[in-house]
Formats: C-alpha cells, sequence, structure tokens
C-alpha cells in the first residue's frame, strides 16, 4: 500500500501550517517508500492536473483505491454570524470545499476506475476496491440544523458542506456502474485550529476512528453521511 498526501500550496488561502507539513514530513521519514507528498492547490485545476499526472505515473496500471477529500477552510472566523459574512466568504468557501472535491474526483476518476475494474468482486463495493470519502459535517445536516445553529452560525461552512452532500450523493448515483463507493463522513468535533481548543476529540481519535469505519463500508453506505462510528446523519 502507498499513500500519497496532498499538501495544498503556499499560494492557496488555505496553506498548511508549517507544524502540519513538518509533521507530515517526520511521517514520510518514518516511512520510507511507503507515503508521497505532492503539493497540490484545490482551486487551481493545473495544479490538480499536475498532481493526477503524477499520481499516475507512480502507480502504472494499478490504479487508485481511496480518495479522501479532506480540504476545508471556514470564513469568516467562528462564529461566522450573518452580519460578519460577505459574498466573498460565501464564494472562498464554496470554490475550497465543493468545488475543490469535485474537481479531484473528476480527475482521479479515471485511476479510480482502473482500480475498480481490476477487482473481481463482481458488483461489491468497498474502500479497499475503489472508493471516494468526502469529509463533510453534522452541521451540514438540514434537520439537525436547529440543533446546531446556536452553536455557530457558520453560513460560508454549512451551506458549502451541505452541498458537498448533495455532491456525494450525486457522485455516488454516477459512479455505481463502475462499482466505486462513494460517502460523507463527518469526523466529529475535532481539536483543530477549526474546532478549536474546547472540542472533545483529538486528531488521532478522529482519525483512528474514521480508519476503523472505512474499511467496513459497502454498497448499502454509498451517496450516505455517516458520522466517525458509522451512524447515519440525516440530511
Amino acid at each position: 500500500m502507498h499513500v500519497y498526501f496532498f499538501r495544498l500550496g503556499a499560494s492557496s488561502s488555505h496553506s498548511f501550517s508549517l507544524r502540519s507539513f513538518q509533521a507530515l514530513r517526520q511521517l514520510a521519514t518514518q516511512y520510507p517508500g511507503k507515503i508521497t507528498i505532492i503539493k497540490l492547490d484545490t482551486s487551481d485545476e493545473d495544479s490538480i492536473s499536475a498532481a493526477v499526472h503524477t499520481v499516475s505515473e507512480r502507480i502504472s496500471d494499478a490504479g487508485l483505491n481511496l480518495l479522501i477529500n479532506n480540504a476545508a477552510i471556514n470564513k469568516p472566523p467562528i462564529p461566522a454570524a450573518l452580519a460578519d459574512t460577505g459574498k466573498k466568504d460565501m464564494m472562498d468557501v464554496y470554490e475550497t470545499n465543493v468545488a475543490g472535491p469535485f474537481l479531484l474526483t473528476k480527475m482521479f476518476l479515471p485511476l479510480l476506475q482502473r482500480a475498480a475494474e481490476k477487482d473481481s468482486s463482481g458488483d461489491k463495493m468497498s474502500c479497499r476496491r475503489s472508493a471516494i470519502i468526502n469529509i463533510s459535517t453534522l452541521i451540514s445536516s438540514m434537520e439537525k440544523c436547529p440543533e446546531t445553529f446556536p452553536m455557530a452560525q457558520m453560513y460560508p461552512y454549512r451551506t458549502s458542506k451541505a452541498a458537498l452532500n448533495m455532491l456525494t450523493r450525486c457522485q455516488a448515483e454516477d459512479f455505481k456502474s463502475h462499482n466505486i463507493l462513494v460517502t460523507a463522513i463527518h469526523p466529529g468535533w475535532v481539536r483543530t485550529a477549526m474546532g478549536g481548543e474546547q472540542a472533545p476529540m483529538t486528531t488521532e481519535d478522529s482519525v483512528l476512528s474514521m480508519l476503523s469505519v472505512m474499511p467496513s463500508l459497502s454498497n448499502k453506505d454509498s451517496g450516505m453521511l455517516l458520522d466517525f462510528e458509522g451512524n447515519r446523519i440525516p440530511w
């Protein structure tokens, strides 16, 4: 197994923090030959195309088994109330949180199809075969909005992630003939720059929880929004 990490480019408004990049480089050093770091700006189609070309050259005919769309931003700062939010905030967040995953998936689709075709398990979908995981959020749920809205309004972030959910649903329908799984996952309220220090989950706990869920995903989960424990979240 080889893992590709896409480091967000310095020209992007959502570039990696120095601390995150250093941690990623340490991980690559710890597992030589198993992790490759590739520079990527999710708002730049040429950058995405170059990243796809690099991955394609390295994996040859094997195909890509799993694409995780994780990059996301929130503007303006929390609570991102209506009075503080402008058109540029809405457009910037949508570009990163929706258009970015759309373009990445579109351009990586041939590699995902290649992986799915090489599997001999019929019409069974799985992350081991070929899958796309879009990292969403509980606060994208329209049904849950009355419960979550008082905590943080976050107009751009909420609406962009609701759009990402629809993208997930559309791709699940579009790609089911290729036996490619597409699922959105809420990682929990995580102690990050966006989540804040009061968040109950560490990044490690969140990642380990999601990794424990992914191997169990199958056809029934394609096009769904799940939490980090595999429970379904209503739209």
